[in-house]
């Protein structure tokens, strides 16, 4: 029976199912980041790769594996909040890994990402 157990916890890592939440990283639902947008001027960075419909206001495309070659296009306040998305959730994640290595400090990431965003309802363009 552990046998089984094994491969499927191993199958829940790599899709990023037992994700842990770093202290750097804050994670906000659809409905909670679409509020936010209708009252503050956020910078929006979509990771996902390949690219993919966006929520409206998206300030910067960003491929999750490549936020380094961009650091010149980010704010030069590291303490400036940047919300993250993707299309399910772990590529924003991994972004946030790497701002936060770049010395950014306060990371959001859209949870479920732009499929979450989809389900509620809310317009991908």
């Amino acid at each position: 029976m552990k046998f089984v157990q094994l491969p499927f916890l191993f199958a829940l890592t790599l899709t990023g199912c037992m994700f842990s939440q770093p202290d750097y990283l804050t994670l906000i639902t659809a409905f909670k980041l679409n509020k936010i947008m209708q009252n503050e001027d956020i910078f929006l960075v979509d990771v996902h790769t390949p690219r993919q419909k966006h929520i409206k206001g998206t300030d910067l495309f960003i491929p999750y594996n490549e936020v380094a070659k961009f650091k010149d296009k980010l704010p030069e306040n590291k303490t400036a909040i940047i919300y993250l998305y993707c299309a399910g959730g772990p590529m924003g994640n991994a972004a946030a890994r790497s701002l936060y290595a770049l010395g950014y400090q306060n990371l959001v990431n859209l949870e479920g990402g732009a499929d979450a965003w989809r389900k509620a309802g809310l317009p991908l363009q």
